[in-house]
């Protein structure tokens, strides 16, 4: 196969405009961050358990969803084989490195706060089927593997795509990571080579992602957010659920990317263009959880079923009703009609409004997902001190999380948009022979 001419900026000029360093301010705020959540909930534990563990629990559906669905979108562009996110998508990369921590965070919560959590650990399931389901070695042990095994495909898959870049440029990044991006290094074989084998096992991965993320996040809330009510049960829970987390991912990428942008005086990289595709997928994603909620209100409503009906009514009468509208507006009709118009997509404080709008409804919705199900109705909404610190506390650590690899890894992937070979990846190839192989193979 002939070299293919190298469009746009050299491999050089794009580690200049990406490899500007990191604010340390924002480090530090992310650290502060951190450290009051964590005091808010350890002060929690003594005076009011069961909100500060509620509040971590809902966090967590939020932030775990959140950073899974975007390493799924990541590898969704593997398995198109898309052009277009090359300048950006290793902004989204950066979620993985949430995903360990995580995993942790989900151990202590299964292991010590399920007395303050799940209703299984003090309440009999009504049917014996559920009795099996909610068996506390059960749940447990199926909820932690489903998670483990999505966390180290999640990390498997941006390993390899990092893997790609760090063996190409020069040694630089965070000291901490510097070990790794020597193993990176190690066997790293001539460039074509590696691009045509990197992208023939990301394609495997890729593929084994997707069906572990959707089998994976079914199980995970069923057990982890329907479950906490144990009379009630929906078929398409698992899509609503996981497809709330993509919304999440999306919107979430389309700030990061704005800012990254912004920041790094990218503009001659990341253009109008990026900001269109984001923010027609942000409107596309955003029309499809509406339908799947709707879609789902539809089925319960119409059946009209006592054990069904509750988990809906529940939420449109007091305390809730009015949070529940809210996140209603905030998630669907606000960046709907905010992003219908092609304007409204490419004009940057628009774009930004909108998806910020989703995110934190979104975040709402986590929360009736949790908190309606664990209270009842109650005379008052349970919403406050142990809520919000929490909640800041999850923004530091994913913060954290997040910075520690944008400053570790190259933040772009420099190779598939600099390489010679980049568009042979268009054609598989045996990565050994180097030698075509039959189309659809």
């Amino acid at each position: 196969m002939s070299l293919h001419p190298v469009a746009g900026p050299t491999r050089e000029e794009l580690l200049a405009i990406y490899d500007k360093p990191v604010p340390k301010v924002l480090g530090t705020a992310s650290a502060a961050l951190a450290i009051i959540g964590a005091l808010v909930f350890l002060i929690g534990l003594f005076v009011a358990p069961d909100r500060a563990w509620r509040a971590y629990h809902f966090n967590w559906l939020f932030f775990a969803s959140l950073s899974s669905a975007g390493v799924m979108f990541v590898a969704v562009q593997r398995i198109t084989t898309a052009r277009w996110s090359r300048p950006i998508i290793r902004l989204m990369e950066g979620y993985v490195a949430f995903l360990p921590v995580a995993l942790l965070l989900l151990v202590v919560g299964m292991l010590l706060g399920k007395g303050h959590i799940f209703p299984w650990a003090w309440e009999a399931p009504p049917v014996p089927e559920k009795v099996t389901w909610y068996n506390a070695g059960y749940v447990t042990t199926r909820d932690l593997l489903a998670f483990l095994i999505i966390t180290a495909l999640s990390v498997w898959f941006i390993y390899t795509s990092v893997r790609l870049d760090v063996g190409l440029v020069p040694e630089a990044g965070a000291t901490w990571a510097r070990g790794l991006r020597a193993r990176m290094r190690n066997g790293f074989r001539d460039e074509r080579r590696e691009l045509h084998s990197t992208h023939s096992i990301q394609g495997k991965l890729a593929v084994f992602l997707a069906l572990v993320f959707g089998y994976g996040w079914s199980v995970l809330a069923f057990d982890l957010s329907m479950g906490l009510s144990l009379h009630f049960q929906s078929t398409l829970y698992g899509w609503w659920f996981f497809m709330g987390g993509w919304l999440c991912s999306l919107t979430l990428f389309t700030l990061l990317v704005l800012a990254w942008r912004r920041y790094l005086h990218a503009d001659a990289v990341i253009g109008e263009n990026h900001f269109h595709d984001l923010g027609k997928l942000c409107f596309a994603f955003t029309a499809f959880w509406g339908y799947l909620t709707f879609g789902q209100y539809l089925v319960i409503w119409y059946g009209n079923m006592g054990e069904e009906t509750h988990w809906p009514r529940l939420r449109l009468i007091e305390p809730y009703v009015g949070l529940s509208v809210a996140a209603i507006l905030m998630v669907f009709f606000a960046p709907f009609f905010g992003l219908l118009s092609r304007a409204a997509k490419v004009f940057h404080p628009t774009l930004a409004l909108f998806t910020a709008i989703s995110l934190v409804g979104m975040w709402f919705v986590r929360y009736l997902e949790v908190y309606p199900s664990l209270y009842g109705v109650v005379p008052g909404l349970p919403f406050g001190l142990w809520e919000i610190g929490v909640t800041l506390g999850y923004v530091g650590l994913w913060g954290l999380c997040y910075l520690a690899f944008m400053n570790a890894f190259p933040r772009v992937r420099v190779t598939l948009m600099t390489s010679p070979y980049r568009d042979e990846v268009q054609v598989p190839v045996n990565p050994e022979t180097m030698e075509p192989l039959p189309a659809h193979e």
